[in-house]
């Protein structure tokens, strides 16, 4: 985004070095762009729902404490609303907000960054909400409200990657045997003896990265499917997002070095 910023204050001034810098100044744009290579890791997740229908958005910012900002919060849940009523893409999402973004940027003095949305519908929604908004989940379903609600939480603990055993797909079965493989391997086990091992564990396989094949965390001699059949409930889909995850969180080239990257200096 740095990159981007300079790049549009240059073509704004006709190429005018001084007066690109004097404009990104006066828009608060110049020190947005400086925090732009700082990693935004922390944050809030936001839910968002209405009529059977519910937004999460990723807002991300430097440290926890601004994450707790009620000026973060406030452009967090104006992003999150209007994420909900006219659901947009991430990149029309951020392109709408990126004018307070940009002044938040330079009233706060942290990178501030709308990482991702994603939508879920059902007949009856349950939202949780776990650590200030670090962890957001929603579920869809229907039946015993008490049972989704608590599906909530187990979701959010147990991060299931698929809904049913049978929808997790051969090729991330394959991907998994082949390194549970090696492992036995490694370990010295004869290739026919490593390979009945894993056989069995891959029966076990789909079953924990799949909600309703998961031990409930509740009550964990009982798999999802069972809690839900005895409460006369079902799970149609869910989402769970976590604040920062799958960043890499290091420093990234200063301000200084991006311009001078762009120069060819």
């Amino acid at each position: 985004r740095c990159a981007q910023d300079c790049k549009k204050a240059l073509q704004e001034s006709d190429g005018d070095v001084e007066v690109a810098i004097d404009n990104m100044r006066k828009s608060g744009a110049l020190k947005a762009a400086k925090k732009a290579s700082k990693v935004a890791a922390e944050g809030q997740i936001i839910i968002k729902d209405a009529d059977g229908s519910a937004a999460l958005v990723e807002v991300n910012c430097q440290t926890d404490f601004v994450a707790k900002d009620e000026s973060f919060l406030n452009f967090a849940n104006a992003v999150a609303d209007f994420a909900l009523s006219d659901k947009p893409g991430v990149e029309d999402l951020q392109a709408k907000f990126e004018e307070e973004r940009v002044a938040l940027v330079a009233k706060i003095g942290e990178n501030i960054n709308v990482r991702r949305v994603t939508y879920i519908e059902g007949e009856t929604l349950k939202t949780y909400l776990h650590n200030g908004g670090k962890i957001g989940v929603v579920v869809a379903g229907n039946g015993d409200d008490t049972t989704l609600k608590n599906l909530c939480m187990h979701v959010c603990a147990s991060s299931p990657q698929f809904l049913s055993p049978d929808d997790v797909p051969q090729d991330v079965i394959d991907k998994e045997k082949a390194v549970q493989l090696d492992i036995a391997m490694n370990e010295g086990k004869p290739a026919d003896i490593a390979e009945k091992m894993v056989t069995g564990r891959m029966r076990k396989f789909a079953g924990e990265v799949a909600l309703k094949g998961q031990p409930f965390v509740m009550e964990p001699k009982k798999i999802v499917s069972e809690i839900l059949k005895e409460n006369k409930s079902d799970v149609t889909s869910f989402v769970r997002l976590e604040v920062g995850e799958g960043m890499e969180i290091q420093d990234g080239p200063s301000f200084a070095e991006e311009v001078a990257a762009m120069a060819g200096n």
